[in-house]
């Protein structure tokens, strides 16, 4: 199956999915407040027992979304992640964008 060429954008396809596995289940792991607190309490040895790559923790500690998808993360994951920063979708969705979340809010209210 061909996959159509979307400049700028990252598809989550099987070849991220395996790619990011690591990160993706740190990421899931936040469902528990715990594990939230751990991570806050040390970051690098909460990533490094979850065997994130260079290029993942790199993008952890920059916080950076679209370096995170690049690096394997799948959005609804990386929400958790976000979540412990206090951000929802809609930061998320306005960091992919290039966009404050204002603009980003305002943009989901015109397509509406």
């Amino acid at each position: 199956m061909c996959t159509p060429d979307i400049p700028g954008t990252t598809l989550f396809d099987g070849r991220q999915a395996r790619k990011g596995y690591a990160l993706n289940k740190m990421c899931f792991s936040f469902n528990q407040a715990a594990n939230r607190e751990a991570f806050v309490r040390d970051e690098d040895a909460y990533c490094a027992a979850y065997g994130l790559n260079a290029q993942q923790r790199e993008a952890i500690r920059a916080r950076n979304v679209l370096q995170l998808i690049e690096a394997g993360g799948n959005a609804y994951y990386l929400a958790k992640f976000a979540g412990i920063f206090g951000l929802d979708m809609q930061d998320i969705g306005a960091q992919q964008t290039g966009l404050t979340k204002a603009e980003f809010q305002a943009r989901l209210l015109a397509a509406a």
